[in-house]
């Protein structure tokens, strides 16, 4: 039993030893691998990290070589480009540097044409001041006034043979039955001649059935000689008078003409041989003044339209209103220091103002003074603010074109040279821009032109003319500005002036654009005038007369025939409207004088058309005969398509299902409407202009998309420009091209339309 007990003790030993150390070992063995193996696997870890990085290095080098390779051709692309285009950006640069140049040297000139102008009114203004030395020298001394009194009976027999009674006299006497006449001297004369001269006046005065109230009086400011006033006419024989009529002459000369020693010399010698000439004049009086209206009395037989002269201030005015009792003037300048009681002088001359080639490249007043500060305009012709108009035998008929570089305006409603072309429309349409355009297109084409700004903001002219410089067209052009800070006066002779200054070169056989912007600000203006004139208003409170107003106005701008000159006179009246509303006065009665008129919608103008013409309200009543037969011939199909593209346009607009055809016309449409968009300050040559027109017309552009049309253009032209002028030259030709021309021009573009 105990054997058992033993054996199974020494069993059991054996067994728990052999798991021991059989634990034993598998433990330790498990403890000791397991840092190698974390470190294997974090070895592994960083070689396959490095072989990844390896991988993007060879990838991103990869890359930076491709990207190098692509950089090198890109470079060479550029330096290709720009080898290519390096000649023609010389050019380029070359031209704008020669035009800087000519530039400067325009500027130049202009500033030595005004050291001029202010030397001639230095020199003016030192022959003045000589002027009244030598007056005063001549007061009270000897010889001058012995010898002058000496020859006061033969100035006394000169005015009694110069007097008589006029119709305003003869007129008053009915009325009053009395004539005043008053002699003064500037020293007591002897009796003897004073009742000899009395005898005279009495005798010519009983002879229409009147009698004289006979006055005395002497006065030294006249320095020497005799005055004898009959009735509102004056007889002058002084030295006062003398100094103000050779004062006028100086303001009318050129600098070389006199000097002021031989101012004095005239001087001294007409009062020493009393060579005085009797200047003969009437006087009014001021009655009242206000709002730049004044009211005269006398005057009796002064006409509508003449000039006056206000005394002491020597401002002038021009007689507008005759009453039976009363005289309306309006006034040209300042009227602050005009009183009542202020006599006023009649100069016996129409309203009028300075013109000539000097006044080209500056910006005048209505009156033709400079307000651009380079100076005086140096002038020696006047011509008068209201002329007849040219008659009808001596016009003829309107045959060249006067080409505005304006596609819409070329091809729809062309203008010929004598034409009148209304533009009308809204505010904020186009109008003035189109008109800039106008004349910015007439450089080098030898057309003289004026620009007549009438209540215009002074920056709005001041951008004008900037814009004019700029593109070199200021050195043919003439700014009439009356802004509209300016007097209502100064407005309303805005645009005869500017016409007068037209008219000056058109009787030269020059061709002249003149654009009046706006008439409807100078209707106002002549408004005005006529309300504190007293006249009676009419239709929207304008006078009855304004129709009249604009028609003697435009109807002086003609083509002239040959045995006349040969010039010619262009207008662009422009009228704004209010709303579209075309049937109101001004525009009724504008568009009723003119030869047709360009009408600017607000709408295209808001969808983006440049320039947003109407074309079913816009007309040319010359029409193709103002257009060369080319242009003619590409835009005979132009109105009539436009016409159905705008009918189907506000037809599709309902969303109707739309045939093949409609669709058709609905997109040639549109591509002729893209094809006239035309920015500002870019006028187009008129062969361009006719061979778009042709181009689209002909349906040679017919798989060219509208957005497209802007570089389709621009390519087209360069191509004929470049390789094709001599089919340019045909295009520009004033005779009819022939079947096979027409032919040339369409073979080369469909080649054209095929490479593009």
């Amino acid at each position: 039993m105990m054997m058992k007990i033993l054996y199974s003790l020494i069993n059991t030993i054996l067994l728990f030893g052999g798991l021991w150390l059989f634990a034993r070992k598998f433990i330790a063995k498990d403890f000791l691998s397991r840092p190698f193996k974390n470190r294997r696997e974090n070895i592994n870890k960083l070689l396959d990290e490095a072989a990844e990085a390896s991988l993007i290095a060879k990838s991103t080098e990869e890359i930076m070589k491709s990207e190098e390779t692509e950089a090198g051709s890109k470079i060479d692309l550029i330096k290709e480009e720009y080898s290519k285009h390096a000649e023609e950006r010389e050019k380029a640069v070359l031209s704008d540097f020669e035009e800087e140049k000519q530039s400067i040297i325009r500027e130049n000139n202009r500033l030595i044409y005004g050291l001029k102008a202010d030397m001639h009114e230095t020199v003016k203004k030192n022959a003045l001041e000589k002027a009244k030395q030598t007056a005063l020298l001549l007061m009270g001394q000897e010889p001058y006034v012995s010898a002058f009194r000496k020859k006061e009976r033969d100035i006394a027999k000169a005015i009694l043979s110069k007097i008589q009674v006029t119709p305003g006299d003869i007129a008053y006497l009915k009325q009053k039955d009395v004539l005043y006449v008053t002699l003064t001297s500037t020293f007591p004369l002897e009796q003897d001649l004073v009742d000899e001269i009395g005898e005279v006046a009495t005798e010519m005065v009983a002879k229409v059935g009147g009698k004289i109230s006979y006055w005395v009086r002497t006065d030294p400011s006249l320095v020497g000689g005799l005055l004898l006033r009959v009735g509102d006419t004056v007889y002058d024989g002084t030295i006062s008078d003398l100094l103000y009529r050779m004062t006028r002459s100086i303001s009318r000369s050129y600098a070389e003409d006199f000097s002021p020693q031989k101012f004095a010399d005239v001087l001294i010698d007409s009062v020493k041989d009393a060579k005085i000439d009797i200047g003969i004049y009437q006087l009014g009086r001021v009655i009242s003044i206000s709002d730049g209206i004044c009211w005269l009395d006398g005057l009796a037989d002064i006409m509508y339209g003449e000039v006056v002269e206000f005394i002491p201030t020597g401002e002038r005015g021009m007689i507008l209103d005759i009453e039976q009792s009363r005289i309306g003037c309006i006034i040209f300048g300042r009227y602050e220091h005009i009183e009542a009681g202020n006599r006023v002088r009649r100069i016996r001359h129409m309203a009028s103002i300075p013109v000539g080639e000097a006044q080209l490249g500056r910006v005048v007043n209505p009156l033709g003074q400079p307000i651009d500060g380079l100076g005086t305009v140096l002038t020696k012709e006047y011509f008068p603010i209201e002329h007849n108009a040219p008659k009808i035998i001596d016009r003829k008929q309107v045959t060249k074109p006067l080409h505005t570089g304006i596609k819409a305006i070329d091809a729809l409603v062309p203008i010929g040279k004598g034409q009148r072309e209304l533009i009308i429309g809204d505010r904020q349409t186009g109008k003035t821009s189109l008109a800039i355009d106008a004349i910015i297109n007439q450089k080098g084409k030898n057309v003289i032109c004026i620009y007549v700004a009438v209540g215009q903001k002074e920056t709005t002219v001041a951008d004008i003319m900037d814009k004019l410089k700029k593109f070199g067209a200021l050195e043919y052009t003439v700014i009439v500005c009356a802004d509209a800070y300016s007097s209502a006066s100064m407005q309303y002779i805005a645009p005869f002036a500017g016409t007068a200054i037209g008219e000056y070169f058109m009787y030269k056989g020059r061709d002249v654009l003149i654009v009046y912007d706006d008439l409807s600000k100078h209707a106002v203006a002549y408004r005005e005038l006529s309300l504190l004139l007293h006249r009676p208003s009419g239709r929207e409170a304008y006078p009855g007369d304004v129709f009249y107003l604009h028609s003697r106005l435009l109807e002086r701008s003609a083509c002239l025939s040959d045995k006349s000159g040969g010039g010619s006179m262009t207008a662009l009246p422009i009228v704004e409207t209010q709303a579209g509303d075309i049937s109101a006065y001004i525009p009724t009665n504008v568009i009723s004088i003119t030869d047709g008129q360009i009408f600017l919608e607000t709408e295209l103008f808001n969808q983006g058309q440049r320039p947003a013409i109407n074309v079913g309200l816009s007309v040319s009543r010359v029409g193709g005969a103002a257009q060369l037969p080319f242009m003619k011939k590409a835009a005979s199909l132009l109105r009539l398509n436009l016409a159905q593209y705008r009918e189907l346009e506000s037809f599709a607009q309902f969303g109707a299902d739309l045939d093949e055809n409609t669709k058709k016309v609905l997109d040639n449409g549109a591509r002729i409407m893209a094809s006239l968009n035309q920015q500002r300050y870019s006028p187009v040559p008129h062969e361009l202009e006719a061979l778009l027109i042709f181009t689209v017309t002909e349906g040679y552009a017919a798989n060219i998309p509208p957005s497209e049309m802007i570089n389709f253009e621009k390519d087209l032209f360069e191509h004929f420009q470049t390789l094709r002028g001599d089919l340019l030259k045909i295009i520009s030709s004033p005779d009819k091209p022939s079947k096979e021309d027409i032919e040339k021009i369409r073979n080369a573009l469909r080649e054209f339309v095929k490479a593009y």
